[in-house]
């Protein structure tokens, strides 16, 4: 692109805006509304989605152990555990500890273990945590094969609820983000539409005069690109400001829920929200400007 082009394009996009002010506004404000609703869906998906993973990845597998086995049999079992393809993490929990966890959970009504004291009916076990929750099944069904394993649990019904459940969040969470993408390119680029309208005089003047199709749409686009830009600044603003109080008030009544740090998530949001509203500023031009180019 020619210097003296650029400068044309440049001038043209200032006094494009200048001159229609009141209807710059309304793109801006369009925009940055229309990209504070995306912004705000793409966190609740992203947060549902980490804690869905934060879930998933507390799903343990017991492995309860035959009482006859000795400590260089369990041992045994142990290493073959942290040998398994998929295998996570492997905790050893021996009789003794189990009861003594077992009263704790009990807490005031713990002087019912008091009769059981000196024959203590708690196996021994492991604790094994795999790398994808789709594992989880077949992990259970190769260790429940083991010698020396007497029975293997993993809550299964539940576990397949709570799988069913994530993939739900998932798939949902997907669907209305393009959903709300489409609204929001829709809304945009009906607003950009009503400046290509108000200024069509002048752009069939331009075609007359042997204007290029190009030539007549690259300020039409740079326009999009600042409005769409500016919106989406300004939907940043007004995210990180919502977030840092949600995210406060969240921690302040569930301190362990897994909400995603402000840092690096929020940066990561606002180049997509930016990008965004600059690419759809610039699409939305484009459509505005085809079906008139081609009158």
């Amino acid at each position: 692109m020619k210097i003296r082009t650029s400068e044309y394009i440049i001038t043209e996009v200032a006094h494009s805006l200048a001159r229609n002010r009141w209807m710059s506004f309304a793109s801006i404000a369009t925009v940055a509304v229309s990209l504070f609703i995306f912004g705000m869906f793409l966190i609740i998906v992203m947060n549902m989605n980490r804690m869905a993973e934060s879930l998933e990845s507390q799903v343990e597998i017991s492995v309860y152990l035959e009482d006859d086995l000795t400590e260089k049999e369990m041992d045994k079992i142990g290493k073959t555990l942290e040998e398994m393809q998929g295998i996570n993490t492997v905790k050893f929990t021996d009789k003794k500890t189990a009861l003594n966890n077992f009263k704790e959970r009990l807490g005031d009504q713990k002087f019912l273990l008091d009769a059981i004291e000196g024959d203590n009916p708690l196996p021994n076990s492991y604790s094994v945590t795999v790398k994808h929750p789709d594992m989880v099944k077949t992990a259970a069904d190769n260790i429940a094969r083991m010698d020396g394993v007497d029975t293997v649990k993993y809550g299964q019904d539940v576990v397949e609820h709570l799988f069913d459940i994530t993939r739900l969040i998932r798939f949902f969470g997907v669907v209305l983000m393009m959903l709300l993408a489409g609204a929001t390119l829709f809304i945009i680029s009906n607003t950009i539409n009503l400046t290509v309208l108000a200024r069509r005089k002048e752009i069939a003047i331009m075609k007359y005069v042997g204007a290029t199709d190009w030539f007549i749409r690259w300020p039409f686009m740079i326009e999009g690109i600042v409005l769409g830009g500016l919106g989406g600044v300004i939907a940043f603003v007004a995210l990180r400001v919502a977030y840092n109080m949600i995210a406060t008030k969240i921690y302040e009544t569930i301190a362990f829920f897994p909400l995603i740090p402000n840092y690096p998530f929020m940066m990561y949001v606002s180049i997509v929200i930016v990008l965004c509203g600059m690419f759809i500023g610039a699409l939305g031009s484009t459509i505005s400007l085809k079906r008139l180019l081609k009158a």
